[in-house]
């Protein structure tokens, strides 16, 4: 939309009674001889118009003072000139204007105040008009600016049902939004439990070694003793803080998780478990497998287990493929089903934010989404930097 088109959206009702007033004024300069024109003179005739339309350009400081003051000031003019407000048809044009206004008014309290001003104003303007005139006149003529006003009023129902539906749904987005970092804060925590407990192991390990090594050391070697014993202490004051660190990440009431992290090699009783629950589940494995580092396989598992409870909780399928497959420089993971074909997620729940965060700790590449024949599909790659040999 061109500059001028915005300016005349915004400006709408300044630019229309802009018109109207000036068009108001040369009515009453062209027309000036014939009957029903105003009797007073030109210069009062102009500065009345002038009087009543110029509060309307601050209706948008005073949205409800500007259009009432119109009303106000047009029915008190017909007690000095009736004709002033009814022979300049462009005046009906901005009273309509005017009437729409009040209708539309937020505080619905001076949207019926407006709506007595309204009405008050035109029966007296019409009240006012010399000379016999038909009684349906009282009724006809109002019934335009209240209908101007009915439809102001309406609309503004209509805008405040739809702000109310945006705020609902900027709402709901935000709520969504919300839950997505506190399961994705979840997710990261349970991750970092997860890591810390295979690293605490290495250096449990570590340590245990260093130790085992020293207490082999002839004295001659003191020297060399003093230095493994130095790497032994600083490796459990490594995993004193290490221990003190999982019981902050623990949410509290949580049980230490006493059982050994569940690797690739438990992916048989994964599968039979999910097969006891109602799925099926075949397991394909490509490529000669080897040893995974710890942390690696452990995520790997957890992919295929959140891949397998989606497809069960939520995708309604009655069978389910997993494949392996063992690249020099990376493993694969697929998760297949021939459920409906949605992404599981449910806007409280994890879904898939588990697989998202461990395929980004490795550097990894992940894609969930709908099959072309139908089923939904996680594939997922964890490159492989530090192989076991």
């Amino acid at each position: 939309m061109s500059r001028v088109g915005v300016v005349a959206r915004e400006y709408w009702f300044e630019l229309l009674i802009a018109a109207m007033g000036i068009a108001c004024m040369l009515e009453l300069v062209v027309w000036r001889d014939y009957p029903g024109a105003p009797t007073t003179p030109m210069w009062f005739s102009l500065a009345a118009i002038a009087l009543l339309v110029l509060p309307l350009f601050a209706r948008r400081r005073f949205p409800f003072a500007a259009p009432a003051s119109y009303w106000i000031l047009a029915a008190a003019l017909t007690f000095v000139d009736a004709f002033l407000v009814t022979f300049p048809d462009s005046l009906t044009v901005v009273g309509i204007a005017t009437a729409f206004l009040l209708g539309n008014l937020r505080d619905r309290r001076l949207a019926l105040i407006g709506l007595a001003i309204v009405t008050g104003s035109i029966v007296t303007v019409v009240y006012n008009i010399p000379g016999p005139q038909p009684a349906s006149w009282l009724i006809f003529i109002p019934l335009r600016f209240i209908a101007a006003w009915v439809a102001g009023y309406a609309l503004r129902e209509r805008s405040e049902q739809a702000e109310a539906a945006e705020a609902r749904a900027d709402q709901a987005e935000r709520d969504r939004e919300a839950a997505a970092r506190i399961a994705v804060a979840e997710e990261r925590s349970r991750i970092a439990r997860e890591l810390h407990d295979i690293v605490a192991h290495a250096v449990s390990v570590m340590v245990l070694q260093v130790g085992a090594v020293r207490h082999k050391l002839p004295e001659a070697l003191a020297e060399d003793r003093d230095a493994l014993k130095g790497v032994e202490r600083a490796g459990r004051t490594a995993l004193s803080e290490m221990r003190r660190l999982l019981a902050a990440m623990r949410p509290d009431g949580d049980e230490a998780e006493l059982g050994p992290q569940p690797g690739l090699d438990g992916l048989d009783s994964l599968l039979d478990d999910v097969g006891r629950a109602g799925l099926p589940v075949e397991l394909h494995v490509e490529g000669a497998p080897f040893v995974l580092p710890r942390g690696l396989e452990l995520s790997a598992y957890r992919i295929v287990q959140e891949g397998l409870t989606n497809a069960l909780k939520h995708a309604r399928a009655s069978d389910a493929d997993v494949t392996l497959r063992y690249r020099p420089d990376a493993v694969e993971i697929e998760v297949r089903d021939n459920g409906d074909g949605t992404v599981a997620s449910d806007g409280l729940g994890h879904g898939l934010v588990g697989v998202r965060e461990r395929v980004k700790i490795y550097g990894g590449e992940m894609s969930a989404s709908p099959a072309p024949e139908g089923g939904f599909v996680l594939t997922t790659r964890l490159p492989i930097v530090d192989r076991v040999p």
